[in-house]
């Protein structure tokens, strides 16, 4: 079996590409950061030391070409040390001043003769020595600042001091990572905004293939993708657009050729079960009568009783027997009707409380009998849509049912309420509550709640079971409610338009029976 994905994704492209670039950016920065920290200072005092020993050759190239004094060399020279920011002093073998760029000339003078003898050794730090020359780092004891110095003899003799700030090369050091931190942070911001903004442009195709998969998943095939582009995403719109046409093809064949198998298996297994079960139930049920009748007609036959009485005795036996028989013959041919959809429905217009009554006025010696109370308080028409003859059937089993099983105050309380649409019809007896574990089965054939009590009124279990099929051919709602003091039956059937809330004895769905 196929592991389904999560509906939700986890891991969206744009956002990996944007996190991916990010990420990468974000850390060449902080490598720059860190190599530009750690090692730029040091690349600026190498790249500062390699500028002295430049201007040291060409100081020293002067010298012995004998153009030190000349104004092209002074210019071109003042050039080079402005370049590099290079301060320098020049004496010749009597520490006479020959050439200095700087007014303080006699500290420089003083520094380089303080060089030349090892004082002041313990505040620098030697970086490099030649033949004649030493380059160092040492530190101004007036300003406490450190200072890259170059001193040394030329090859005529002449002294030379070069100086150059190393204050200002870590100043540049620092503005240049401060400058790389917020230039980079903003770079990276950007740029990750725009790689977002242009992945979501990439990812949009794929995203629109991700949700027609998602519906084809579910057997929707009526999202196609629309891309325009010629790239390797279209294509594959293209191919999922062409399968997704031939599924949906393969799929509604596949499905009408099933249907078609199973109603007929459904058609063929329904007709062998409900022959089945009609052939178990009907023997189960006409045994008992057929046994009685057989006794009886017997004892009959052998003279048991020669008396008038006991012979008329049997004799209503068996036909009260007979009379059983026949009524469940005739509803068992009622409901198989029903059942196989061979009993036709006649939607006609008909006054529900006129049928009622009729019903009821037919039945009244039958209550005065038993000492049974009817009530039905609705008095004013009320018309709905209907099969009239299959609506007599179904209150008809109502209202035996309530006849057979009434006891208490023996009353029997019919009434018409309205919700909605509709129109409910409600059969009320007082008597015993149907058990809980019951009452999803009274609607089957031949369940009966208490068999003794069934077989003494001669019940054959089948009623409620045409009520069920006449309420599922209508496609209407039909029910029982256990109350404290009875039982109640109900089925509901369409209004013809009527209103009935203002009706003597309408009542509204929520009404109890007291």
């Amino acid at each position: 079996m196929v592991e389904r994905r999560p509906a939700g994704l986890r891991h969206s492209i744009k956002k990996q590409m944007a996190a991916v670039f990010s990420l990468l950016m974000m850390g060449t920065i902080l490598l720059c950061w860190f190599i530009n920290n750690f090692f730029l200072g040091e690349y600026y005092i190498s790249k500062k030391q390699n500028a002295m020993f430049a201007t040291y050759q060409i100081l020293n190239m002067a010298a012995t070409n004998g153009t030190l004094s000349t104004d092209s060399f002074d210019i071109e020279f003042q050039k080079n040390c402005g370049k590099y920011n290079i301060n320098y002093i020049l004496l010749d073998a009597e520490s006479k001043t020959l050439k200095t760029s700087t007014p303080d000339y006699s500290t420089y003078s003083q520094r380089l003769l303080n060089n030349l003898f090892g004082e002041n050794a313990e505040h620098q730090k030697l970086l490099e020595t030649g033949e004649k020359y030493e380059i160092q780092i040492a530190e101004d004891d007036r300003t406490a600042t450190e200072f890259l110095e170059m001193w040394g003899v030329l090859d005529n003799g002449n002294l030379f001091l070069f100086r150059s700030p190393l204050e200002s090369i870590r100043e540049s050091v620092k503005l240049a990572n401060r400058f790389l931190g917020e230039v980079g942070i903003a770079s990276a911001i950007i740029s990750a905004v725009i790689v977002y903004l242009i992945s979501r442009q990439i990812t949009k195709p794929i995203e629109e293939l991700t949700g027609i998969s998602e519906r084809m998943i579910h057997l929707d095939f009526d999202a196609k993708y629309t891309g325009k582009s010629r790239t390797e995403i279209a294509q594959l719109g293209q191919n999922i657009n062409e399968l997704s046409y031939t599924l949906e093809q393969t799929i509604s064949e596949l499905k009408s050729a099933n249907n078609e198998l199973q109603r007929d298996i459904e058609r063929k297994n329904k007709i062998d079960e409900m022959r089945k079960e009609f052939l178990a139930n009907v023997s189960h049920e006409l045994k008992t009568p057929i046994a009685l009748i057989q006794g009886y007609a017997e004892g009959l036959k052998e003279g048991i009783s020669d008396d008038e009485e006991s012979r008329n005795f049997y004799c209503e036996v068996i036909m009260d027997e007979a009379a059983k028989m026949n009524n469940m013959v005739k509803k068992l041919m009622t409901l198989n009707e029903l059942e196989f959809g061979n009993e036709k429905v006649e939607m006609e217009r008909f006054d529900i409380v006129a049928l009622i009554r009729n019903y009821l006025q037919a039945s009244e010696l039958l209550c005065r009998q038993k000492e049974i109370e009817v009530i039905m308080e609705a008095k004013k028409p009320v018309y709905v849509w209907a099969d009239e003859f299959m609506i007599e059937e179904v209150f008809g089993n109502y209202f035996s049912n309530a006849l057979n099983h009434i006891a208490g105050k023996r009353v029997i309380d019919v009434k018409l309420n309205r919700h909605d649409n509709l129109v409910r019809v409600s059969v009320f007896n007082t008597g015993e509550q149907i058990p809980e574990d019951s009452l999803p089965h009274i609607w089957d054939k031949f369940y009966k709640v208490d068999k003794a009590r069934t077989r003494a009124y001669g019940g054959s279990g089948v009623g409620l079971s045409i009520v069920k099929a006449v309420m599922e051919a209508l496609n209407q709602k039909y029910g029982a409610v256990n109350y404290d003091n009875g039982v109640e039956f109900w089925f509901e059937l369409e209004s013809a338009g009527e209103k009935v809330d203002d009706e003597k004895g309408m009542e509204t769905e929520e009404s109890q029976n007291g």
